[in-house]
């Protein structure tokens, strides 16, 4: 939440030649244009992760393309199988106090809507970190530029593939 998922896959897709998809824009498409956010508080989590899981199923059939999923969506056990078995992960990772800085430009996170921002991001960061280990790569963002994270992120993906 807040890492640059978003921005970093749209530039990083641009890099590759590749087409990207972010999973919540495909969710609020498949929800009539409501926002991800939205769908997740009117219809709470587990069904949002179900629908998260169902667009991650369709997404990763057919052509080759960068995905950035929210930030939960690794998480659940049957999305991250999926992805782990079937595409190259990448876990892209920032110190909190950075997160809680970007979240805090807007305020469109359910799930940091209540209690203080760092310390739910903190707490969101440890319960999620044994599965986010899970990725195939890890890179960490800090405060480096997009197109560095971007570069970080090609040699990262080299490497493993060279494997």
């Amino acid at each position: 939440m807040g890492v640059g998922k978003s921005t970093v896959g749209r530039r990083l897709a641009k890099r590759l030649g590749l087409d990207f998809i972010d999973t919540d824009t495909a969710i609020e498409d498949a929800n009539g244009g409501t926002s991800a956010a939205e769908v997740f508080e009117r219809h709470g989590e587990r069904a949002y992760r179900d629908g998260e899981r169902r667009v991650v199923a369709r997404l990763i059939n057919g052509q080759v393309r960068v995905i950035a999923t929210g930030g939960g969506a690794f998480v659940d056990p049957d999305t991250r199988r999926l992805l782990t078995e079937r595409a190259i992960t990448v876990w892209l990772d920032a110190p909190v106090e950075l997160l809680a800085e970007r979240t805090g430009r807007r305020d469109t996170r359910p799930l940091l809507r209540d209690g203080n921002r760092a310390e739910v991001l903190g707490r969101l960061a440890r319960e999620r970190a044994p599965a986010y280990a899970e990725a195939h790569i890890h890179v960490t963002s800090s405060t480096a530029s997009h197109g560095e994270v971007v570069n970080r992120i090609v040699e990262a993906l080299s490497e493993w593939l060279d494997k």
